[in-house]
């Protein structure tokens, strides 16, 4: 048996561009090779949930947890894990604020199961859709149950860490592994519980270089309706949404320096209580106008103010759902 602690890396409600940013660490991950033994980590090696279950509680030393929760399984894998391990880290957007999957919350269940499989893009002349339970020659196979709304990880466990991102920097996740493998050697202490960890703790905007401050927006554009962009100037006060003011630092300001407007991946900067609330404040602040309806208006230009506000956050924003979400039948 191996003395090297153990490493698990879950994937849940989520796209899998977390494992991909792990994995593109590069020569990094043998490090993780030579420091943990991989007890859990589905997508690298055949693993399976009564593994999981048959080990001490708190064996695995580090847990890595991609995706939201969306189902019964999800749920159960979740509190699994928390018991079997000793660091559970929340790790990007998915597991931390929801992310894309999140925006489904201002649907119904049955909105969105009808969406997938009864719309114009989906060949089912049958009208068949999935069932908990069907009997086959084996015996009987089950589906997770829907849950009626997104949840986050720290949602449904106690969670140690949160690692913004979607996904997070391979380079933030290099230096969070040497970080781990400090700490397992003695040479380093872990940071305070419930730390952001892999991240700045400031906004986009104060990684940007862009010149700000003019404050002359008159409407609010899509990107491409603006010609010619101003390459030194802030894309905000060009009426280019742009959710920099409110979204944490540690992507190095990839988009906004290239162009193109941020669009909030790295979740919500330290102290903002809601990530929407508080780039309507942003946005206004850069508006030319004094009168309420002039500045209503210009605000009613942005094309889609749900997906602006909370792309990436609304299953973990005040918000949360809508009222349509907890409906048993859409």
């Amino acid at each position: 048996m191996s003395d090297k602690p153990k490493f698990a890396m879950y994937w849940a409600g989520s796209c899998g561009g977390c494992e991909i940013a792990v994995l593109n660490i590069g020569e990094k991950i043998l490090d993780v090779d030579a420091n943990f033994d991989i007890a859990f980590w589905p997508v690298a090696m055949d693993a399976k949930y009564k593994d999981v279950e048959a080990m001490e509680d708190g064996s695995i030393l580090l847990t890595l947890w991609n995706g939201s929760i969306r189902t019964d399984e999800n749920e159960h894998m979740a509190n699994l894990l928390r018991r079997k391990s000793k660091i559970l880290v929340s790790f990007g957007s998915c597991a931390t604020e929801g992310c894309i999957p999140g925006l489904a919350n201002l649907s119904s269940s049955q909105d969105i199961l009808n969406t997938a499989f009864h719309t114009i893009s989906t060949e089912n002349p049958n009208n068949i859709y999935p069932l908990p339970t069907t009997q086959v020659p084996e015996g009987e196979l089950t589906l997770p149950t829907f849950n009626p709304v997104l949840k986050t990880l720290a949602q449904v466990v106690d969670v140690d860490y949160y690692m913004p991102g979607c996904p997070p920097e391979s380079h933030q996740i290099a230096a969070v592994i040497d970080l781990v493998i400090q700490v397992i050697h003695g040479k380093a202490q872990l940071p305070p519980k419930g730390s952001v960890i892999g991240a700045g703790s400031s906004t986009v905007c104060e990684e940007c270089s862009r010149k700000r401050n003019v404050k002359m927006v008159k409407e609010f554009k899509r990107i491409q309706d603006v010609a010619p962009l101003d390459p030194d100037l802030c894309l905000l006060e060009q009426g280019i949404p742009c959710n920099g003011p409110a979204t944490r630092s540690g992507c190095d300001c990839r988009c906004p320096r290239v162009g193109a407007q941020c669009i909030g991946c790295y979740g919500p900067a330290e102290g903002v209580i809601d990530y929407g609330a508080r780039l309507i404040t942003a946005f206004a602040s850069v508006i030319d106008a004094n009168d309420p309806d002039e500045i209503n208006k210009i605000l009613d230009g942005i094309p889609d103010p749900t997906g602006q506000f909370y792309r990436f956050n609304l299953a973990d924003s005040l918000f949360r759902a809508s009222a349509g979400a907890f409906k048993k039948n859409g």
